[in-house]
């Protein structure tokens, strides 16, 4: 009873950091084998950042030390660092990734980045993509890139330029015409200012909507990224994407390690589908079915299963056949909230799987 409690204690340690806050061809038969096994149980995690030495915004600013201390842990040879676009052509193409890949994203093209993050990811040869909000750009707010230095960070070949909207706003439970303008026009202004829209999108906020995905799918994306912890499993949602978010409060190198070292939790048939809940579907019916590569006891149940809320308390079902439900005691207040359910995997590396809801 007491291992079992101590267990539960340190899922529970990993779910609160975690989950308060972007190949090469084998030779071999072997080597196939091999590589195709690790996409079962590898998956890929994408990191994401937002403003640098910004200490007035400790929930969207990283210091500068302790990106330093991730980018190194990074340059480990244990990691292959990759284009987020490598990620999502391996998930189109059912293609094995590389053990332990990650990607590295930022968000909104604060000037900071440009001034002090840049210069270091480009020191260490590591590929990045970002997420350009294009009203804040185009408007030359303070604070913001210009398309000068845009377009200087387009021309380097590690640098991947990706859609974060026109504006920084809640747009996932506005009507589907109003999205679809919304998105036109930041297409608009990149092709004027870089010459080609961008094939990669992040939600605004991590918000994500049924209607929103459409949106994107219509427009010509190849994927979308959310703000909910977790790792990329081969059968991810691909416009609706897993992020590790990171900042001055929770930058640790040893959440950081835990974040990167991660693997997917595969599941199936996640419920609710949409992730833009009403009153109707709030608090929302939670469900999904665990992939059958994951093993459970005799009993059905799975070993060190755990899931938590960002709001209020909760209570796991596990109801066999793979299949895991998660009930609410109250419904989520309005604006954003998580839950993340983890397990324990091999080599001491912890399953993930996170949901986003938004609650307009």
């Amino acid at each position: 009873m007491l291992k079992k409690h101590r267990f539960q204690l340190l899922s529970f340690f990993l779910a609160f950091t975690l989950g308060l806050i972007g190949f090469e061809k084998t030779a071999s038969t072997q080597e196939a084998k091999k590589s195709i096994e690790g996409v079962n149980k590898n998956g890929a995690v994408v990191v994401m950042y937002q403003r640098f030495e910004e200490s007035k915004y400790p929930t969207t600013s990283t210091a500068l030390s302790i990106f330093a201390d991730h980018i190194q842990e990074l340059q480990n040879k244990q990691y292959n660092v990759i284009p987020l676009l490598d990620v999502v052509d391996a998930l189109k193409n059912s293609s094995p990734l590389p053990d332990r890949a990650v990607s590295i994203t930022i968000d909104d093209a604060y000037l900071s980045f440009y001034e002090t993050a840049w210069p270091a990811l480009q020191k260490a040869n590591l590929p990045i993509t970002v997420f350009v909000t294009t009203s804040a750009v185009d408007q030359n707010r303070v604070g913001y890139m210009t398309w000068s230095q845009i377009r200087e960070l387009a021309s380097d070949p590690l640098v991947t330029i990706g859609n974060h909207a026109s504006e920084l706003r809640h747009i996932a439970h506005l009507p589907q015409q109003e999205q679809k303008q919304i998105i036109d026009q930041s297409n608009q202004t990149f092709r004027r200012a870089l010459g080609k829209q961008p094939n990669l999108f992040a939600y605004p906020y991590g918000e994500i909507s049924n209607n929103l995905q459409n949106v994107l799918r219509a427009a010509g994306f190849k994927a979308a990224f959310g703000q909910h912890s977790g790792a990329i499993d081969l059968n991810s949602n691909l416009m609706a994407l897993p992020r590790y978010p990171f900042n001055d409060r929770f930058g640790t190198l040893e959440r950081f390690k835990l974040a990167i070292n991660s693997l997917p939790l595969p599941v199936s048939a996640v419920l609710p589908e949409n992730l833009t809940l009403s009153e109707a579907t709030n608090p929302p019916l939670i469900g999904f079915t665990i992939g059958s590569q994951i093993t459970p006891r005799a009993d059905g149940s799975y070993r060190g299963l755990n899931c938590y809320s960002s709001q209020g308390e909760l209570t796991l079902q596990e109801l066999g056949g793979g299949r895991i439900e998660v009930r609410l005691k109250e419904p989520f207040k309005t604006g954003r909230a998580r839950i993340n359910c983890t397990m324990l995997g091999p080599d001491g590396r912890w399953r993930w799987f996170g949901q986003q809801y938004y609650i307009p």
